[in-house]
């Protein structure tokens, strides 16, 4: 996994409650073996008709969040089933943040295991940061070491994290990495003992 320290993008506001995995990523596009090329499935009823083209009023499809890697959602994200294919296409796609009042259990911990840094802000928090995107590209740093989300009109934003988790994603380790990395500090510092 790549490490995730500071994110700056202009968000993507995605203003809906309950997303939830079937909408990321459809049942119909789960077949793949690999875990790339789901991006270009993403929330793909929402961002194209049923001819296949784009959907000019999706949030997606809008010229000013291109490339953002930062979506910021309401309510409940990630509900449903537990597929780990809605997390592979949100990172496929581009977005290594997302920030939600809330998330499904099973989506939370499945973004930590893929290199997402999913984000619980308040409701009125996310509220106003959905608010500046939808009015004009709202820009942001977010920065896991000091966890912060920072807007560059001066908004600062505070976030917990699992110390776990955060170890996880500044060194780009998934849990077979960060296993054996405690396994040898462990290791060492037993032989420290043996030598006093």
């Amino acid at each position: 996994m790549e490490p995730i320290n500071q994110v700056k993008s202009v968000i993507t506001p995605l203003d809906r409650k309950n997303v939830d995995t079937d909408q990321i990523i459809s049942k119909e596009f789960l077949k793949r073996i690999e875990r790339t090329g789901f991006g270009r499935y993403l929330f793909y009823h929402w961002r194209f008709d049923e001819q296949g083209n784009e959907r000019s009023d999706f949030v997606l499809n809008k010229p000013e969040y291109k490339g953002s890697q930062i979506l910021v959602a309401q309510d409940n994200f990630g509900c449903g089933s537990s597929r780990e294919h809605a997390p592979w296409a949100i990172l496929d796609y581009g977005f290594r943040v997302v920030i939600a009042p809330s998330f499904a259990d099973i989506f939370h911990n499945n973004c930590f295991k893929n290199g997402i840094l999913p984000i619980k802000l308040t409701e009125k928090e996310c509220d106003e940061i959905l608010e500046k995107g939808m009015q004009s590209p709202y820009h942001v740093e977010v920065n896991l070491e000091e966890q912060t989300v920072k807007g560059l009109d001066g908004s600062i934003y505070s976030f917990s994290i699992d110390p776990y988790y955060k170890e996880m994603l500044l060194n780009g380790w998934d849990e077979i990495s960060l296993t054996f990395q405690y396994e040898e500090h462990i290791k060492a510092y037993e032989e420290k003992r043996i030598v006093f």
